[in-house]
């Protein structure tokens, strides 16, 4: 009876996981889009309204909410879920035999944990001033989030950081798209495949268009 009920308690857990990671991969295409606003040459303006929007419209911040309890949900239930994983298998085979699991799906909690390290910087330089939590850098008020990205995008440092991040994102995105889906019962021989092309292309574009953003204003725009 317990083995069913831990059983039917992991399924829950997953499919809570599935939910939030494909909220979370609606708000990327949001986001990057918004983003992408940085590349246009007009000094921030379109950017700057759309940031003004996002930051001011009331269903907006209720939106965030949900956001950040996307995040946090996500978060939680992927670490729980691993460390359910090990404890099942406290023990390494001394020789690993062939396993059916893909590269991505082995090491989603490692690439989950480098995404949310992302997270965290890219909360700090932004949302956390827009909060007041963090000073923002001198002589740029809190809202002027296009010179706090330029500032940022400047240095070769963060933006090479970032571009890497990137990479890691892909390789989460990648695995987690299909995942979900999976995860959620739609497995189908008719769809399953154009499932993974989805996400395939998904995983490449969005982490693509998120790192188009540091590498314009690295080799691009400042030079």
């Amino acid at each position: 009876m317990n083995n069913i009920a831990l059983f039917y308690s992991s399924i829950t857990k997953k499919v809570i996981l599935a939910l939030a990671g494909l909220f979370l991969i609606s708000f990327l295409v949001i986001h990057l889009g918004i983003n992408l606003l940085l590349l246009l040459n007009d000094n921030g303006v379109l950017y700057a309204g759309a940031v003004k929007f996002m930051t001011t419209n009331p269903l907006i911040k209720i939106m965030e909410i949900f956001l950040f309890g996307g995040f946090a949900i996500h978060i939680l239930m992927g670490i729980v879920i691993q460390v359910f994983n090990w404890m099942a298998r406290p023990k390494r085979y001394k020789v690993e035999g062939y396993s059916h699991l893909s590269f991505f799906s082995k090491y989603m909690i490692h690439t989950g944990a480098i995404v949310f390290i992302f997270l965290s910087i890219h909360f700090t330089n932004f949302y956390f001033v827009k909060l007041g939590l963090v000073e923002p850098p001198a002589g740029l008020g809190r809202e002027d989030f296009y010179q706090m990205a330029t500032l940022l995008f400047s240095s070769r440092f963060y933006s090479i950081l970032y571009i890497v991040l990137m990479v890691f994102l892909a390789f989460h995105l990648n695995h987690a798209f299909q995942s979900a889906f999976q995860t959620l019962g739609l497995v189908h021989s008719k769809y399953t495949p154009f499932i993974k092309l989805v996400g395939t292309i998904y995983s490449i574009i969005v982490p693509l268009g998120f790192a188009l953003i540091p590498a314009y204003f690295l080799f691009l725009k400042l030079q």
